[in-house]
């Protein structure tokens, strides 16, 4: 599923360590559970995030600068892995500051 898709907000912008509000970008695919259970989770934090379909220009763009889309989903802010895989809505929350 290529284009935005509104999960939910925080604050307006996601915000990571540090203070610094970046735009989290999470890579799926078509009939993936583990994506399935990202989008739920995301939902349960009120995160807003844009999607990106692993076939995708912008996944290439990711992969080319270096973000591993091996195991998806993968939740990255454009820079580095957040999460990937079953995200877990522990982890997620203290990576996040939430």
């Amino acid at each position: 599923m290529a284009g935005r898709e509104r999960l939910g907000r925080l604050g307006g912008m996601p915000v990571l360590a540090r203070g610094e509000s970046r735009e989290l970008l999470l890579v799926t695919a078509e009939e993936c559970h583990l994506c399935e259970h990202a989008h739920e989770v995301l939902r349960t934090l009120d995160v807003d995030v844009r999607e990106i379909d692993v076939d995708s220009a912008d996944a290439e763009r990711l992969a080319s600068a270096g973000i591993p889309l091996a195991f998806l989903p993968v939740l990255t802010d454009g820079d580095r892995v957040i999460a990937y895989g079953r995200l877990s809505e522990k982890r997620l929350r203290k990576k996040l500051g939430l």
